[in-house]
């Protein structure tokens, strides 16, 4: 139960102009300070996805994000709020797998340009990650109004959002740590 938690991030935007990278970036920062956390940044703008097939069957494609997902404790998604909705290339991404999430946590951080801080895309995502078998947290992690938060090289303006990273961590560390343990220990047909 001490062994460090492998908790990626994924960023789900490939928009040029993007201020969902900012609040990705600095959490990543935030994860890293903490010893019982490691993490990466996987950003879907780095992902070659073919234009005819976004299924499973080309997995082995995409290594890195395959084995990080089989290595994986829980997983952290970064979203803007587009029309209500998540972006496409973010779905994409997360369809490439399936058997790999299952039983373990997701926590959700919703941008938005405007006032809600994307409460709403997290809400559009709860039953996709519940069909992948990921289970979500209790706590989001919002960022409204994101154009406001950070300067120009990415630097947070409000330090409120470093309590609510704290709690938001708390969290999605004790659900992993949970369901790490649930996985090695209680018997079930989606584990080996």
């Amino acid at each position: 139960m001490d062994a460090k938690l492998n908790l990626p991030v994924l960023l789900g935007t490939n928009r040029n102009l993007r201020n969902s990278v900012f609040p990705a970036r600095w959490l990543v920062g935030e994860m890293q300070k903490r010893p019982e956390i490691q993490t990466r940044l996987f950003d879907v703008a780095e992902f070659a996805l073919p234009a005819d097939d976004y299924g499973q069957e080309i997995k082995d494609c995409f290594p890195e994000w395959r084995d990080a997902i089989i290595q994986a404790d829980g997983l952290v998604i970064v979203t803007p709020e587009y029309n209500h909705g998540y972006p496409g290339a973010l779905k994409a991404v997360l369809d490439l797998l399936l058997k790999e999430y299952i039983h373990k946590a997701v926590a959700f951080v919703g941008v938005s340009a405007g006032p809600w801080g994307g409460t709403r895309v997290i809400e559009s995502m709860v039953p996709m990650a519940r069909e992948l078998g990921l289970a979500v947290t209790f706590t989001d992690l919002n960022f409204p109004k994101v154009q406001t938060l950070f300067d120009a090289e990415g630097k947070l303006l409000d330090a409120a959002f470093e309590k609510r990273a704290a709690a938001f961590l708390d969290e999605l560390v004790w659900m992993s740590r949970v369901l790490r343990w649930g996985r090695a220990n209680v018997p079930s047909k989606f584990h080996s």
